[in-house]
């Protein structure tokens, strides 16, 4: 027994040697790894949303509207025809009854109850301009809702209804909480089809899709489409951290890229317009542009960040800070500013009469200054309210400049005319984004409207082109622009 005791416990069968030590390491190691360290990293994605889907999906809402739009009926007749005259005499490009031709259309979107009372958000653009709008819940009851304010900058809405018992409601979240690559559901009406679900990741955050002044969107891979618009956005605990506002797509359906409104961002205008009845805003009275590497340069600046002050108000926050042109403002409220764009949503979000801390450079040295907010005057969004206006003919959405755009596109304040928001594919070679149409065959124009009236002129003379005059990041160009579809033309 001696003699097999000693065996045992000596040599390579001792339970101290040194590669069953290693051993023994790497197993506590992986252990370890499996249940401590697996925290650090993503977690894996949820077996099922069915326990979410089944208690989120009764405080989500398909919102329908009505509106009565009053067109002209389009003459039929090619220009310079005998009949043209004789249609226009007649119809007045009207009705047979000599009256405009009236239409009533339908459009349908989502929303989500966030108080029981019957309080419930969605977008601007689902509710703008509707004569009735009807929310109809998961269970089939449907009620006539009022508009409490909206704010087309942010693009949100706030709708109330009148039930007979507390509605199911859902809680927000934190949006800067939410990383790239986190799970997330929407749930939404997409093409009139109720309660549909889909799931997906966060793929992007702080997206500007130059939308408006307070762009900062959240992107996602979950499907969005037409419908889905005013609907929400949740993370794995059932907390709103989005509405779904718009989709990047070439081909009208969902490929991939989504875009929803920051829980936060969102959540401040919504009781902003709950309090008020709109968004109340700070204002410092500013006109700033962002910085790029020549600016920099030009500027003796080591990084091409901040916003560049051009001019100030008189007697606003601003000029009693002491904040000058030239000076670049690189800090606001303890936050970086890198883009001049960062700028607007920081000072529009902290609100009216509240002390910030400003830091500036000014001759290459750093101040600081303090500032008080005063009220962004509502002019500036009330003139956001009457959108743009896309001409049909071309496909190209025009909008009349508004101070605010001013300050977007760092257009000069003496310029007039119409601005380029949006451009179809085949147009893009000759418009862009952001370019403004100052004159239309040597006719000035200074709205979006002087636009389309004058593009319907021409082609009404027979006109197969239009030469446009346009601003373009300080130049004056002449672009001509086809009234008819250049691949018909080569036909």
């Amino acid at each position: 027994m001696s003699h097999i005791k000693s065996t045992v416990f000596t040599g390579r069968f001792s339970p101290w040697h040194p590669l069953r030590t290693v051993w023994l390491l790497a197993a506590v190691l992986l252990v370890w790894s499996m249940t401590v360290a697996a925290p650090a990293f993503a977690r894996g994605g949820p077996e099922s949303f069915a326990d979410l889907v089944e208690k989120l999906s009764p405080a989500v809402v398909n919102i329908s509207t009505v509106q009565t739009v009053t067109t002209q009926q389009r003459n039929p007749f090619p220009p310079g025809s005998p009949f043209e005259e004789f249609f226009d005499e007649f119809f007045g490009r009207r009705g047979q009854d000599g009256q405009p031709i009236r239409r009533r259309l339908q459009s349908l979107g989502s929303g989500f109850i966030i108080d029981p009372s019957g309080l419930i958000v969605t977008n601007n653009h689902v509710v703008k301009d509707a004569d009735q709008i009807t929310v109809r819940t998961e269970d089939g009851e449907e009620y006539e809702a009022e508009v409490v304010g909206r704010d087309p900058d942010v693009d949100v809405a706030l709708l109330r209804i009148k039930a007979k018992k507390p509605l199911p409601s859902l809680k927000w979240g934190d949006s800067d909480a939410a990383r790239v690559g986190d799970w997330v559901l929407t749930i939404g009406n997409p093409f009139g089809l109720s309660g549909s679900v889909s799931a997906g990741i966060i793929s992007a955050h702080h997206r500007d899709i130059s939308g408006g002044p307070y762009d900062d969107f959240i992107q996602t891979d979950a499907a969005i489409n037409r419908g889905n618009s005013g609907g929400p956005m949740f993370n794995v605990e059932g907390e709103v951290i989005g509405i779904n506002t718009a989709i990047y797509s070439p081909t009208g359906g969902s490929v991939g890229i989504g875009f929803a409104i920051p829980s936060n961002q969102a959540r401040h205008v919504i009781e902003q317009i709950e309090k008020y009845g709109y968004a109340r805003r700070g204002f410092l009275g500013v006109s700033i542009q962002g910085i790029d590497k020549m600016t920099a340069e030009a500027l003796g600046l080591k990084d091409a960040k901040g916003a560049l002050v051009a001019s100030v108000t008189p007697d606003s926050p601003a000029e009693k800070a002491g904040i000058q042109p030239y000076d670049i403002i690189v800090e606001f409220n303890g936050k970086e500013v890198k883009t001049s764009s960062d700028l607007v949503r920081m000072v529009g979000d902290l609100g009216v009469g509240q002390k910030a801390r400003v830091v500036l450079l000014r001759n290459g040295k750093r101040k600081t200054v303090t500032v008080v907010t005063a009220e962004r005057p509502r002019s500036d969004t009330q003139k956001e309210e009457a959108g743009p206006a896309e001409d049909e003919s071309l496909g190209v959405t025009f909008t009349d400049i508004t101070p605010l755009l001013r300050q977007q596109f760092d257009l000069p304040e003496d310029l007039d005319g119409a601005l380029v928001v949006q451009v179809p594919p085949d147009l893009r070679r000759r418009l862009a984004r952001g370019d403004v149409v100052t004159e239309v065959n040597r006719k000035p124009v200074k709205t979006a409207d002087d636009v389309t009236r004058a593009i319907a002129g021409l082609k009404k003379e027979g006109r197969t082109a239009a030469l446009f005059r346009i601003y373009r990041n300080g130049d004056q160009l002449f672009i001509p622009i086809p009234l008819e579809d250049e691949d018909e033309d080569k036909k």
